[in-house]
């Protein structure tokens, strides 16, 4: 029986494998879910709005900064606006993990979760 966890992250590596052309490293995905804990149930805590300014900034210190101990500068802020319209501005359901497990790979912080 598969729990809504795993469901969840099926439609995660779906995403990576849709939207960024990646083929998902199933364990570091995994991780990344578990990471953000309860907020993946939640509506609205488990996406990212692409357009709301304040959040990128919140994307930028809690998992940049504090999680992934990334040095603060334009780079980071390119990165998430990268990994923004590369899942499509349009695209509404802006899944946090994946935007999560996207920029760890693109900051090459994937060992954060080992």
């Amino acid at each position: 029986m598969s729990s809504r966890r795993d469901d969840l992250i099926k439609q995660y590596a779906a995403d990576i494998k849709g939207k960024f052309g990646q083929t998902p490293d199933m364990d570091l995905l995994t991780k990344v879910a578990i990471g953000l804990g309860p907020a993946i149930y939640n509506m609205d805590a488990s996406k990212v709005s692409g357009t709301d300014g304040s959040e990128l900034e919140t994307v930028k210190k809690n998992f940049l900064l504090k999680k992934l101990g990334l040095t603060d500068g334009p780079q980071l802020m390119e990165g998430i606006k990268s990994v923004i319209n590369t899942y499509g501005i349009s695209e509404r359901n802006k899944h946090r993990a994946v935007v999560y497990y996207i920029l760890a790979k693109h900051f090459k912080k994937e060992s954060i979760y080992n």
